[in-house]
């Protein structure tokens, strides 16, 4: 691919956006009833499938009161979680960036030509949920079956610090970690017009989480990443297939455009979504979907349509 070259005035900047943590995960404990950060205790559980399976996490309290604060720091004092959040709240994250058409097998399987440049669209804040909240398919998207509702995994670049007119070369100071996105979109509505924000804003219907692993302790381009609906693996890629990697994200982005921190990119899926199976796979009400990537971990919600009762979680 070639890709859109800038000459970058670079904004001055004092450090990396580094952090004492490794692995963060926002969660209200069962000590105090208040929304405390944390560090997992055990460092190799996946705390998305340990909150669905309903089993016991602990985590050393992290001061601050975001996982933005750079003076942020692990105590030796463990709590318990009742329930797991999203890892930044939605006045946290303000706007979602979102990357559309970015590995190689979606676009192959989608037969499109390799696009030139990101191709970005937004989601207001409030598509956000975190662990185990239902996905909302609203009455507005329904039936389903004209609709199509569909899955996507997606790696999602957490901005630490503002970036503005950034180059590649240094794009990654400013990436304080990553986690797992879904970008459940409405087939139906997306593909009525060229703007693809409609079909993709709708309320509570963009998981993120479970944790924010930081950007020291990964290597964002050589990660596997699946979808399962209902105990079937639906998708199953590698970054190492994104056409535009994350120091390409994170500097395109931030040309004459400021990315403040806290700002998230979902930076697209790989091949297997559900609208290109044949015959084609929707979400609806009841579903289990699980995205999962490596060395981050489970991301699992439940599929509510709106005006029927809640589906109980799957474990």
């Amino acid at each position: 691919m070639q890709r859109a070259r800038h000459s970058h005035h670079q904004t001055p900047t004092s450090s990396p956006a580094m952090s004492t943590w490794k692995r963060l995960i926002r969660f209200k404990a069962v000590e105090s009833e208040r929304i405390h950060l944390g560090q997992p205790v055990d460092p190799n559980v996946d705390v998305g499938l340990a909150a669905l399976q309903q089993e016991t996490i602990e985590a050393h309290e992290v001061t601050g009161a975001s996982a933005l604060d750079p003076d942020a720091k692990v105590t030796s004092k463990v709590l318990t979680v009742k329930e797991l959040l999203e890892p930044l709240s939605r006045e946290e994250v303000g706007t979602v960036r979102c990357i559309g058409l970015n590995y190689t097998d979606h676009a192959a399987e989608a037969k499109m030509p390799l696009p030139d440049r990101p191709n970005l669209f937004y989601k207001p804040a409030a598509v956000i949920i975190g662990p185990n909240a239902p996905i909302l398919i609203p009455k507005v998207c329904q039936p389903i079956e004209h609709h199509l509702p569909d899955y996507e995994v997606e790696l999602v670049i957490v901005i630490g610090k503002a970036a503005l007119n950034v180059s590649e070369s240094s794009a990654l100071d400013y990436v304080l970690g990553y986690t797992v996105g879904n970008d459940v979109s409405f087939r139906y509505y997306q593909l009525a017009v060229s703007q693809w924000c409609f079909s993709k804003s709708f309320d509570n219907t963009t998981p993120l989480g479970p944790c924010i692993v930081a950007a020291s302790q990964i290597d964002p381009e050589s990660l596997r990443l699946t979808t399962t609906l209902n105990g079937e693996i639906r998708q199953d890629g590698t970054t190492a297939n994104l056409i535009c990697g994350v120091k390409q994200l994170v500097s395109y982005l931030s040309q004459g455009t400021t990315l403040p921190p806290g700002t998230v990119i979902y930076t697209g899926t790989p091949k297997g979504v559900g609208a290109f199976a044949n015959p084609p796979i929707t979400l609806k009400h009841g579903d289990d979907v699980r995205v999962w990537i490596e060395h981050i971990g489970t991301l699992a919600n439940p599929v509510l349509e709106e005006g029927r009762e809640a589906p109980e979680v799957k474990i």
